[in-house]
């Protein structure tokens, strides 16, 4: 039988927070520029070391980047998902 005890985490009436959409959607988000509309996720990697294609540098195990592919790749999404890169985020920015 369910406890008809409120919750004491939010006091009655009181409107609920905002929704973290970036949370929610698993912590993708969509990014526009000139070379199109891209997904794009924050990761930290544990133990593989990427390479930059912004920069060619290598981005070491540890280091917060940015994955990213393509939304609207030439030939549908699964390519453009195969095709998704790790950057720096600051690279992926300039890019």
């Amino acid at each position: 039988m369910p406890s008809s005890r409120r919750s004491a985490k939010r006091p009655y009436g009181a409107p609920p927070p905002p929704l973290d959409v970036e949370r929610a959607r698993g912590g993708l988000r969509e990014v526009s520029g000139r070379d199109g509309k891209w997904t794009v996720r924050t990761v930290r990697s544990d133990d593989k070391t990427y390479r930059c294609p912004g920069c060619n540098q290598e981005i070491p195990p540890g280091v917060s980047h940015v994955v990213a592919w393509q939304s609207e790749a030439a030939w549908g999404r699964e390519a453009g998902v195969e095709a998704r890169r790790h950057w720096h985020a600051a690279c992926f920015s300039r890019r």
